[in-house]
């Protein structure tokens, strides 16, 4: 079975350091601005509040799992949660496959000892480039 690879079609800024998805998100999207009130959107629980924040055509996001406490000392997901999450991340997967085949170039996973402004982006493009290159000519 062949399996399904798709383009890169934005690659977003990026920030030093180690920061949260949803707070790149943020300073990238301004949520004050109507961005996607006409998209169907798939976030993973790393962007908890999205809904809130930003106004959607509609929105998927994984159920999770409750806390534990002395009334529920043994939280679960019902199957039905269970059965809409694995739908869920079999649709995520591919945006992480595509990810991963970004990082096969190692100066996008180790650390970046150059301090020439720019360069950070244009290694991304160049990688996000040749991995749309690599789909494109697949035979």
């Amino acid at each position: 079975m062949a399996s399904l690879s798709f383009v890169i079609l934005y690659v977003g800024m990026t920030f030093p350091g180690k920061n949260h998805d949803y707070g790149m998100f943020k300073k990238e999207f301004n949520p004050s601005l109507n961005w996607f009130s006409t998209f169907n959107i798939l976030v993973d629980l790393g962007y908890m509040g999205f809904d809130k924040n930003y106004e959607v055509k509609s929105i998927l996001i994984p159920h999770k799992k409750p806390n534990k406490s002395k009334k529920n000392p043994n939280p679960q997901l019902t199957q039905t949660q269970k059965n809409e999450n694995r739908e869920m991340s079999g649709k995520r997967i591919i945006v992480e496959n595509v990810i991963g085949g970004m990082k096969r170039f190692r100066c996008l996973v180790e650390r970046f000892r150059n301090h020439i402004p720019c360069v950070k982006d244009i290694l991304i493009l160049l990688a996000a480039g040749i991995w749309n290159f690599n789909i494109a000519n697949r035979h």
